[in-house]
């Protein structure tokens, strides 16, 4: 069988995707206005943390 065919037998399946694409968009919006607003001398520190 085909995955198409277990999707068809979920009610509301079609709101998945959309409802990961919004979750994905909050997040990546998340991100950018964390790096773009956040001070240099911050970042310069993070980057600068040894690894162990």
């Amino acid at each position: 069988m085909k995955f198409k065919y277990y999707l068809e037998k979920i009610n509301n399946a079609e709101i998945y995707p959309m409802l990961s694409l919004i979750i994905f968009g909050l997040i990546f919006l998340g991100v950018l206005v964390y790096v773009f607003t956040s001070d240099k001398k911050n970042m310069n520190d993070k980057a600068n943390i040894p690894l162990q």
